[in-house]
């Protein structure tokens, strides 16, 4: 039986990463001996083969949200930029009390003006910005990063600018944190070099429905996210090397697991960039993933069922319990566990 849902005591849900990146507590998952055992994430080193490989998702979270207010009544807006159309017009979440009108201004806060022009099929906004210039550079100006509801409902304060965002991200896209990646330094990054531990890298831009919940009975019949994942020749080449020399591929995070199995969804590893709709579920063969690390997924989600299928129902829900027994911190800022 899948393991989907589960109870979990509010102040569990971590508000604030920990002191230092590298010392959440990590929950090591042994599939051969069906074992639990507790850890940190600066053990990595010690717990890993000089002749593994460790894959990281080089997304970097744009400053998505937005505050301001309707020129038309004052009234408060908040919106979540998710991607721009080949019209120029801006698709954003957004809420704000009554019903605007296509051609309705409004403006942030701190001087952006935005005009409605319509919406999708979804409710999702579409506006087309006065300010010339593109998304990301105007949302550099003018947004704030977009923290999860369940944490402090969205709040991001001065030291979020740089905890939600790993110390490695390169390509700007993303409206929230691959967050496995959260957890590491560039010390520890230099530590697992000096093991010998390789480091490779894919690109995938999170969006929101991968936080979506399940609302179908069957959760295998969700109508699954697409997300935009890049995987270049180089990591492919890499890849190769390490399975070659017996080591095991570590993914970073369930988006490197979505990229690199995107990747070899045809039966071979091969470069692959696009949108990706791969959903990952039990039963399912992976052809890439030797090893996850990963941080504790909200209930009836998709990556809940990712992580299961690599890990086994039964052996995961002992994982979530033994993390809820020993008071693990969850979710975005939360400790982690590592899949071996």
């Amino acid at each position: 039986m899948l393991f989907f849902d589960y109870e979990l005591p509010e102040r569990l849900i971590a508000q604030r990463p920990a002191d230092r990146r590298d010392a959440a507590r990590l929950l090591v998952v042994r599939r051969d001996a069906q074992e639990l055992e507790h850890r940190h994430i600066r053990d990595l080193p010690a717990i890993l083969n000089s002749v593994d490989r460790i894959v990281f998702n080089d997304t970097k979270v744009l400053p998505a949200r937005l505050i301001g207010r309707r020129e038309s009544t004052g009234g408060k807006w908040e919106g979540l930029y998710l991607r721009t159309l080949e019209s120029g017009e801006w698709e954003l979440m957004a809420k704000t009390r009554g019903y605007p009108k296509p051609g309705e201004r409004i403006v942030t806060d701190n001087g952006l003006s935005l005009v409605l022009a319509g919406r999708t099929a979804d409710k999702h906004w579409l506006m087309r910005p006065d300010a010339d210039g593109p998304a990301i550079e105007l949302l550099q100006r003018y947004g704030t990063i977009p923290l999860p509801p369940y944490i402090r409902k969205g709040r991001a304060d001065s030291p979020d600018a740089e905890r939600y965002q790993t110390v490695y991200a390169a390509v700007p896209g993303s409206v929230a944190a691959p967050t496995a990646g959260l957890h590491f330094t560039t010390e520890l990054l230099a530590e697992l070099v000096a093991k010998g531990i390789s480091q490779s890298r894919v690109t995938l831009h999170v969006g929101l429905g991968t936080f979506a919940p399940i609302q179908t009975a069957d959760p295998t019949k969700h109508d699954i996210h697409a997300e935009w994942c890049h995987v270049s020749q180089d990591a492919i080449v890499e890849i190769a090397a390490t399975k070659a020399s017996g080591g095991r591929v570590i993914a970073v995070g369930t988006t490197s697991a979505r990229s690199l199995e995107s990747a070899a969804a045809s039966g071979t590893l091969q470069a692959f960039s696009g949108e990706t709709r791969l959903f990952i579920h039990p039963p399912f063969s992976f052809r890439v993933l030797d090893g996850l690390l990963t941080n504790f997924h909200l209930p009836r989600t998709t990556l809940l069922l990712l992580v299961q299928a690599l890990a086994g129902s039964e052996l995961l829900r002992r994982a979530y319990e033994e993390a809820i027994r020993s008071e693990y911190r969850f979710y975005s800022y939360g400790d982690a566990m590592l899949i071996l």
